[in-house]
């Protein structure tokens, strides 16, 4: 982690990202005065879960994953969070603690804003704060979905869905697969590395997929659908 500094070239020196276009001058000021503008390496740990929070983070730039610690090696991977989105709502309006980690697996740039000033702006900026909450709500709601599809369908719906949702950043990040494990595609299922390989296998050999090394290629989108829904 490598805090940049005002005379960096790479320090972000406006924040004009649509979330902060709501508030006036004197409240982005409260902002450029809460910040603070952090590097974190590919590999890092953004956020880690049962640690205290004292911020909110927004993504400048980059991908992160977040992800549940369970028991041992164990871990749930619950999104991947890219630039323009809030890491650590719940230290606003619920909780003082995070309660999911999340990993870099890019660079990435991200400012770090003491909670406090973002409460102050919760409470006096009625837009701000609703466009808040909306984001809150949104994540809330995907993870519901998550729960239900954990809960209603089997192996092999649920790494057809996990294939499905990663492929979605495929326009954005051409390299999405690439810069995940298969023990990290594992997660996103919740099962195990060895089942997803074979299951990855078992779509390869029926033509819904193209394995080159790391990366992924869906040759077959209605397919998975398919087994996602009845899976």
């Amino acid at each position: 982690m490598k805090t940049i500094l005002d005379t960096d070239s790479d320090f972000f020196c406006d924040i004009d990202a649509p979330c902060f276009r709501d508030l006036t001058k004197e409240e982005t000021e409260l902002i450029r005065k809460s910040r603070t503008q952090v590097l974190f390496r590919k590999g890092e740990n953004l956020t880690k879960q049962g640690a205290f929070s004292s911020y909110v983070l927004f993504v400048i730039n980059g991908l992160a994953l977040q992800y549940i610690e369970g028991t041992g090696t164990k871990n749930f991977n619950l999104r991947i969070i890219k630039q323009g989105e809030f890491i650590g709502l719940s230290a606003v309006f619920n909780e003082n603690i995070f309660t999911y980690s999340t990993v870099a697996i890019t660079g990435c740039q991200v400012y770090l804003i003491e909670r406090d000033a973002v409460a102050r702006l919760v409470k006096k900026n009625g837009s701000f704060g609703f466009s808040l909450m909306k984001r809150y709500c949104i994540q809330n709601a995907n993870l519901y979905t998550t729960i239900t599809n954990l809960t209603t369908r089997q192996m092999n719906g649920r790494m057809a869905q996990t294939l499905i949702y990663l492929d979605g950043f495929r326009k954005e990040f051409p390299e999405i697969f690439t810069l995940l494990t298969r023990r990290e595609l594992a997660d996103f299922a919740a099962i195990s590395m060895e089942s997803a390989v074979k299951l990855l296998k078992v779509f390869e050999h029926e033509g819904i997929i193209e394995l080159h090394d790391k990366d992924i290629i869906v040759r077959k989108h209605d397919t998975l659908a398919d087994i996602s829904r009845k899976g």
